[in-house]
């Protein structure tokens, strides 16, 4: 789906090149880096593409190892993105050795900062009320003249068909070329994947970004990042909240990796003995 870029954008800037891919537990991950990811994303919503982007992180992974139905979700966006350590060590793991993290938080910020530049108006779909307001008072002071196009908290339980029809209206009426979409793994991902074809805009699911940034949630310390500890950081402020999902998450992947890695290396043996 595409249209006539509006006369208010500047011209397209210039796409990257098409990124290095791997599959892990059968999930896409994109080897891209920030300046890709932002340049691809602000190519696409300067013409008004319907595309959708999917930032990874271990919950995800193994979400899509237990749903064949989520797995095509995420498989079908047009960027998976590394969010988490874990997802940079598995590409390395699998032969891609340039491959870096691509947070999602800090990814969009990327994303505003050159939709601000080149005049691409942005859409927040996700949280409530004040922490939207709350992070749109943070986007207006970081990145001065960013054009919030549409601003939606839509219920934390699922919307009606109303609801849905009255936000997706909302988001087409604001002519919103990218919408920062932070309503939680997997619900937003099946969110894009089911409105990418209704909106001229590009989706990123953003989980939890609105609140970092916003500062009304905290973010693991950079050392932590670094580490791939920021799982253990989230548990120590929300124990209540995420012991479950890392608990249940955590170990699994460790071990399904393991076991795919052993995988590969039976058939690269096998592949060498033939050839020998």
């Amino acid at each position: 789906m595409s249209f006539p870029t509006s006369p208010d954008l500047r011209p397209a800037v210039s796409a990257p090149p098409t990124p290095t891919s791997r599959l892990v537990l059968g999930m896409r991950v994109d080897a891209t880096t920030y300046a890709d990811a932002t340049a691809q994303i602000v190519a696409w919503a300067q013409v008004g593409e319907a595309r959708y982007v999917c930032a990874s992180n271990v919950h995800m992974v193994m979400e899509t190892s237990d749903s064949a139905e989520f797995r095509d979700v995420v498989n079908g966006a047009d960027l998976v993105t590394p969010d988490g350590m874990p997802l940079v060590w598995a590409l390395k793991a699998l032969g891609t050795a340039q491959a870096e993290r691509v947070y999602g938080p800090t990814l969009m910020l990327h994303v505003c900062e050159a939709a601000a530049r080149e005049g691409v108006p942005i859409a927040l779909y996700g949280g409530t009320p004040e922490s939207l307001e709350a992070f749109a008072q943070f986007l207006r002071t970081e990145y001065p003249g960013i054009e919030l196009a549409c601003m939606i908290a839509p219920p934390f339980r699922p919307p009606t068909p109303e609801e849905d029809a009255l936000y997706t209206q909302q988001i087409v009426d604001s002519e919103a070329r990218i919408v920062f979409v932070g309503i939680g793994c997997p619900k937003q991902e099946r969110w894009m994947a089911a409105h990418t074809g209704r909106l001229d805009a590009v989706l990123l699911g953003m989980g939890a970004a609105f609140d970092f940034h916003s500062g009304r949630v905290k973010q693991a310390p950079a050392a932590m990042q670094k580490l791939g500890l920021e799982w253990l950081f989230r548990l120590i402020m929300e124990p209540r909240r995420l012991w479950k999902r890392y608990a249940k998450h955590n170990p699994r992947f460790v071990g399904k990796f393991a076991l795919q890695l052993l995988g590969q290396k039976v058939i690269d043996q096998g592949r060498t003995a033939r050839k020998g």
